[in-house]
């Protein structure tokens, strides 16, 4: 099915996570396991949708239409057990695009917007660029899983947070927050009249151990209240391709941020971004599955050669292809940390503190790649210790 075994040569192709990691991290023998995309090809149904496209030789403006629509809900359906209305659905180039145009559709200057941290990066970015005021919920370590701090995340709320941005997988952590979990949150959120915006964007890429549940999914006061961001980017490899969606069952919260997009000029998905969305839903569940087993068994790799160090310790991720490295036993501060992963074991890795203060001795590595890879990535590591 997919080609999962070997290193495909990335570097001429004006990638992000290759051909910046000289200028980034100041060698071209530093081994890139960075920027969250993954190093497999797409599916070849997707390519070969791709290339009859290619082949048509016209480009012209492109419309997302029943078909598109039908692929996101029955996928939504079959993986997710969420049953979702075609007229809930507004197109975005991307989930970051999406949340800062909720951010500005729902909210106003100067309102307080929640965010558990440590947190994907965008997500500050998106509340400050935007002048409105940070509110932070530290999550805390317990038995290798992250854990909400419940106390804290119902004072914050009630002190007048208006909106509250959910990861769901975590990125970093790993962590696939359960229904119990995610049904605190909502209800307090519902209590309290705070708007949820959801980025499930990792929601495909679920192990074993776990399962997602979409938060709008649990009632309909929880859809009400939510605004879900999802895409097919991460779960297929096609970040490059823009492609994203949003989920809401509100129509009233649904038309404010599709003026949103029209005050922005942003009307359209681009042609290539519509028929690999449409091919990834229709035809790339298989492929999927596959890639999950070999994510699963590279996780596991990870976790056990890990284990041979008292210095460095994998979280266990129960979703995303991301592995938060627990570092604190290594005696660094974070600019010795970073400067010693890219000097001495050369290997190219995100700087914990890039997700908020709790990253401090921490760094996160990308394990969607071929094994050989991620051997040689751990590899330098471990030898770099000894």
């Amino acid at each position: 099915m997919g080609n999962f075994t070997k290193q495909p040569q990335r570097t001429g192709t004006r990638s992000v996570k290759w051909d910046r990691a000289k200028s980034i991290y100041g060698s071209n023998d530093v081994l890139p396991m960075w920027v969250a995309d993954m190093d497999f090809k797409v599916p070849a149904e997707i390519e070969n949708t791709l290339l009859a496209r290619v082949n048509h030789g016209i480009f012209g403006y492109t419309i997302t239409d029943k078909q598109v629509d039908e692929a996101v809900i029955n996928w939504l359906k079959k993986r997710h057990g969420w049953d979702v209305n075609r007229k809930w659905l507004t197109y975005s180039p991307g989930v970051i695009t999406s949340l800062h145009m909720a951010i500005q559709a729902l909210t106003s200057v100067g309102e307080q917007i929640l965010i558990q941290t440590p947190v994907y990066t965008p997500f500050y970015h998106a509340v400050e660029k935007l002048d409105r005021k940070l509110v932070t919920n530290s999550l805390f370590l317990e038995n290798d899983q992250y854990r909400i701090d419940f106390d804290d995340f119902e004072q914050k709320l009630c002190e007048g947070t208006k909106a509250f941005i959910l990861c769901n997988p975590h990125n970093p952590g790993g962590r696939v927050w359960t229904k119990s979990e995610l049904k605190k949150m909502v209800d307090l959120c519902i209590q309290y009249d705070v708007l949820v915006f959801s980025d499930e964007i990792h929601s495909d890429l679920i192990y074993s151990s776990a399962k997602h549940v979409p938060i709008a999914s649990l009632s309909e006061d929880a859809s009400k209240q939510t605004v879900t961001l999802m895409s097919p980017t991460k779960t297929f490899n096609l970040a490059g391709l823009q492609t994203s969606f949003i989920v809401t069952s509100d129509h009233k919260k649904k038309e404010k941020i599709q003026r949103q997009f029209g005050k922005q000029g942003i009307h359209f998905l681009n042609t290539m971004a519509i028929y690999a969305l449409e091919a990834a839903y229709k035809d790339g569940e298989a492929w999927l599955e596959e890639l999950l087993q070999v994510l699963e068994e590279n996780r596991r790799y990870v976790i056990d050669a890990f284990k041979e160090t008292d210095q460095i310790h994998a979280i266990p991720p129960e979703g995303t292809y991301l592995i938060w490295l627990d570092c604190r036993n290594m005696g660094k501060d974070q600019a010795e940390l970073r400067k010693w992963m890219k000097e001495k074991a050369k290997v190219g890795l995100n700087d914990g503190v890039s997700f908020g203060v709790e990253g401090e001795g921490f760094m996160r590595m990308n394990i969607g790649c071929p094994r050989e890879t991620v051997v040689e990535g751990v590899g330098r590591i471990l030898a770099a210790l000894e």
